[in-house]
């Protein structure tokens, strides 16, 4: 299972003194940029073929409070994959300095084209990379119906002005 540690800087604190959520987001995008070019995604390979990562979403499921003072643990694992690649879903797990989980995401996303700007698979090589991060123990093989599962859809144009 792919991990790295944090200290909780000053910055990472909200208004309540505890860690804010946006430093949940930027712990975990540290994650799997981490463990991304550590395993062939760097900027250089990334570029040779034009890619790039979207997020569809991220949900976050908080179990308890944790401050500043001791270093917090995020984890990585593989929850999906579509068979071509494109899509992926990981989950990350936070856990305190004793080991308690205090947090967990799920995230799901795909790989873009920047060039096109459309979503695209990911090259063969790429996926075996990919794929050899450890696994949840629900992993799946994703679909396109999976990206919408929560059944939201952009809202239909309307005045924006009758909102306000």
């Amino acid at each position: 299972m792919y991990q790295k540690k944090f200290e909780i800087r000053w910055s990472d604190i909200d208004a309540n003194r505890h860690l804010a959520n946006t430093a949940y987001i930027n712990f975990m995008s540290h994650t799997r940029m981490g463990f991304l070019m550590e395993n062939g995604f760097g900027q250089q390979e990334m570029a040779m073929h034009n890619l790039g990562p979207v997020v569809f979403y991220e949900h976050i499921y908080y179990f308890k409070e944790v401050f500043a003072g001791k270093p917090v643990t995020v984890t990585l694992q593989l929850k999906g994959i579509s068979e071509d690649g494109m899509y992926f879903e990981f989950e990350h797990d936070f856990y305190d300095h004793k080991g308690r989980n205090f947090a967990s995401c799920e995230m799901m996303g795909a790989w873009i084209d920047l060039k096109e700007r459309k979503l695209t698979k990911l090259p063969d090589e790429m996926y075996e990379k990919l794929n050899k991060l450890s696994h949840t123990e629900d992993f799946r093989i994703l679909t396109k119906e999976d990206t919408r599962k929560f059944g939201k859809r952009p809202k239909s144009s309307q005045n924006i002005n009758e909102l306000v």
